[in-house]
């Protein structure tokens, strides 16, 4: 089926493309990383501190963190479309390093691990609201035949901090213990943050975002608007659909490898700085591997690659079940990041690619809250399967689900998606194409 998509950006104060832009896509780049320092700490380090500091030994407790991660990212991630629509995208921005600024000081000085779990709820907040306009304001900067590129150059620099700080994290607490020396790296990453996100140019006129806030339905903004419009992006057609149930299930699989797997690691036998380098290895591959994948899928389509990563990740999980030695857990890892890094970019760009630019923040929005609530429901039946059954059985689990979603993204995708180009008519902006093959 051939679809014809007219559409402007009236909003854009510069041209599109990356290298027009290179000093601004440079700096949100940067601001990314900072981002990805804030939750690396966390993978190494969270699990590992209910047992030290707090003596929980009940997996589906411990897992409270990414639930409530989960469940206040998802929602923000949402209204992070929404938002910088209304508000414009450096408001957004600022708001939402605002709402960070507390989160490692909050673990460090946590007397009890309800704290840690409302420190998380605000770091939910924060990855939304910041990762989410960065995103956006990227698909601003770039061209139609651009996005797989710019988002997988976002989500490269988000993931490669991931890594570098999970593994710092890692030798700080063998060498001063789970608290507080590693989440110095946290707090120093959200002043950065912050102080940075002040000399960001905004991707949208300020001149409209004024009008924009001035012609605001607040009935858009209550949870009954919210859910209507929640739905309408969800269900516009299949290829959504298949996108979205892929991002569910895929953060499902990584709320188990933050939450579960240094747990499993740690009751095989391996010491804080191993735990570290293997929480450090599957975000370091998966960062790398997004500058080529993203790209990638410019020219070859989304769906193959999207099938092949879903399927790679199954096969990795299996393998930290099958095997029970140091140098086999980190080729697991490095599959998996393998896998996690041909479909990351990819799945934002199909969503991306399915709706025109002014539907483009909120369909992104949507992606990323049924995406996020997958560490929701990961915490919960991962938790529960673990605690029930054991460790290795929940992997084993989720091994299996990915698989699953792989097939099911491949039979809802269109065969070959042929992205819009974009075409000058009668000095406006317009991208004519076609979404079949």
């Amino acid at each position: 089926m051939r679809v014809r998509t007219v559409s402007s950006s009236p909003g854009r104060m510069h041209r599109p493309g990356i290298r027009e832009n290179g000093a601004r896509f440079a700096l949100l780049l940067l601001l990314v990383v900072f981002i990805g320092a804030m939750v690396g700490v966390e993978r190494s380090m969270l699990p590992l501190l209910a047992a030290a500091d707090f003596g929980l030994t009940s997996t589906t407790v411990i897992f409270g963190f990414v639930i409530a991660f989960g469940l206040a990212k998802a929602p923000s991630n949402y209204l992070a479309g929404d938002l910088a629509n209304l508000l414009g995208r450096r408001r957004v921005l600022l708001l939402g390093w605002l709402v960070g600024l507390p989160v490692a000081p909050l673990i460090i000085w946590a007397p009890s691990w309800g704290w840690v779990i409302f420190a998380n709820l605000l770091l939910g907040v924060n990855q939304g609201l910041t990762w989410s306009t960065l995103q956006i304001m990227k698909i601003d900067l770039a061209t139609t035949r651009q996005r797989g590129l710019a988002l997988g150059a976002n989500e490269f620099a988000g993931y490669a901090a991931v890594a570098v700080a999970a593994l710092a994290a890692g030798y700080l607490a063998d060498r001063y213990g789970v608290r507080p020396a590693p989440y110095l790296i946290a707090t120093t990453a959200a002043v950065l943050g912050l102080s940075v996100s002040f000399f960001v140019v905004d991707t949208t006129e300020e001149d409209n975002t004024r009008r924009r806030i001035a012609e605001i339905d607040f009935r858009r903004l209550v949870p009954a608007g919210i859910g209507r419009r929640l739905v309408s992006a969800t269900v516009q057609n299949r290829g959504l659909v298949g996108t979205y149930q892929a991002g569910f299930v895929n953060n499902l699989k990584d709320g188990l490898a933050w939450a579960l797997l240094p747990l499993y690691f740690s009751s095989r036998g391996l010491g804080v700085k191993e735990i570290g380098w293997l929480a450090a290895i599957y975000p370091a591959v998966w960062g790398f591997g997004q500058l080529w994948t993203g790209a990638l899928s410019d020219h070859w389509g989304r769906r193959t690659l999207i099938f092949v990563g879903m399927l790679t990740q199954s096969i990795a999980l299996t393998g930290f079940v099958l095997f029970d030695t140091f140098a086999a857990w980190i080729g697991a890892a490095v599959l998996l990041g393998l896998g996690t890094a041909a479909i990351y970019p990819v799945l934002i760009a199909q969503a991306a690619d399915l709706v025109s630019d002014r539907e483009r923040p909120t369909t992104i929005g949507a992606y990323r809250f049924w995406r996020d609530l997958g560490y929701v429901a990961g915490g919960i039946l991962t938790g529960v399967v673990a605690d029930w059954i054991g460790f290795q059985a929940a992997i084993l689990l989720v091994g299996s689900l990915i698989g699953l979603s792989g097939l099911l993204a491949w039979a809802l995708l269109s065969p070959s998606q042929r992205l819009l180009k974009p075409m000058r008519a009668r000095g406006t902006d317009r991208m004519i194409g076609d979404v079949s093959d």
